[in-house]
């Protein structure tokens, strides 16, 4: 390989790496035109955030905190749509294994924030977060798991306990551009429903004086699913900027 592929390569992978140790602004949003049984659409743009924390006296290996808060659209029961912030989540990954394959692991809280109770659960919900990702010049294998129950909040709204799996499978393509999929399996445990997604999608990265710029576009079909009024097609797209990297 080149110096400008293995330059190239190393680029995109530190900019797609949940786990690489850099401050980060990501803006993404998914877009669901039709969900299965319904002709109602929905609508999450996220706005996230991640800081690195060096290790310490107390704590010995580096974290990763990460925030993400949605801007949501779902269907209004009484009239049309309703559009506004989610519920906050927030996770704080302890990295155990920096070298070869690396891993992550820590806990993670969501609030409830929602302004409309459509956008939001109206519990408090906390869990574990788990990564694993092996990085080489030819891309990004791994994925990022996820669990959390409610523990408290509105009484009058339903109890939550969800799982999600999103595996990431990026490869390398010259000049910093890059194919991904990166779907997220969700389950909802306490209704025994789930929907799996299968995405492929195109992306590039690029160095902006000290920063990553790192724009992609990534269509996602559900291929099984179990339940009513889940996504049937989505498009999942976003710009990821890495600092100082």
């Amino acid at each position: 390989m080149t110096q400008a592929l293995a330059d190239n390569a190393e680029t995109a992978n530190k900019s797609n790496n949940p786990l690489n140790l850099a401050p980060g602004l990501n803006l993404q949003d998914y877009y669901t035109p039709q969900l299965y049984d319904s002709n109602l659409h929905t609508n999450d743009a996220l706005l996230r955030g991640t800081l690195p924390i060096a290790p310490g006296d107390v704590i010995g290996v580096p974290q990763l905190l990460r925030a993400t808060l949605p801007i949501s659209t779902r269907p209004d029961p009484h009239h049309g749509y309703s559009t506004g912030i989610g519920d906050l989540n927030l996770f704080d990954i302890f990295l155990l294994k920096t070298e070869g394959v690396q891993l992550g692991i820590g806990p993670q809280i969501t609030a409830p924030t929602a302004e409309h109770d459509e956008l939001g659960t109206g519990k408090w919900q906390a869990g574990l977060a788990a990564v694993a990702i092996d990085a080489s010049p030819r891309g990004l294998l791994g994925a990022l798991a996820q669990y959390q129950r409610s523990f408290a909040g509105d009484s009058d709204r339903h109890s939550v306990e969800t799982a999600t799996f999103q595996p990431f499978i990026i490869h390398n393509l010259p000049k910093g551009w890059y194919v991904r999929s990166t779907g997220t399996w969700t389950y909802d445990l306490k209704n025994n429903t789930h929907y799996i997604p299968v995405g492929l999608g195109l992306g590039k990265a690029w160095k902006a004086g000290s920063n990553i710029l790192n724009a992609f576009v990534e269509p996602q079909w559900t291929v099984e699913r179990k339940g009513d009024d889940l996504p049937q097609f989505t498009v999942f797209a976003g710009l990821n900027i890495t600092f100082g990297k």
